[in-house]
């Protein structure tokens, strides 16, 4: 499964663990990413959306389909 925020595009990077000697290791840092359902009132049904817990709280904030509109998607591009 991809771990991939499906509303804010969040992904993993990478980069490097660096010890106090200076040597480097590969490392990635994964968003967390969740599966939530989200009541959306002007279509009076429930959604599934795997999204980041940054996202999730600006949804919070703002409503989920304010939000979509300021990133430029639809309910139909999110959903799975």
């Amino acid at each position: 499964m991809s771990k991939v925020c499906a509303i804010s595009g969040k992904k993993p990077q990478f980069g490097n663990n660096v010890s106090h000697a200076n040597n480097k290791t590969k490392r990635r840092w994964i968003p967390n990413i969740q599966k939530k359902r989200i009541w959306v009132p002007e279509e009076n049904r429930w959604v599934r959306i795997r999204l980041s817990t940054r996202a999730l709280r600006t949804i919070e904030k703002k409503g989920l389909i304010k939000y979509l509109r300021d990133e430029g998607l639809r309910l139909k591009d999110v959903t799975a």
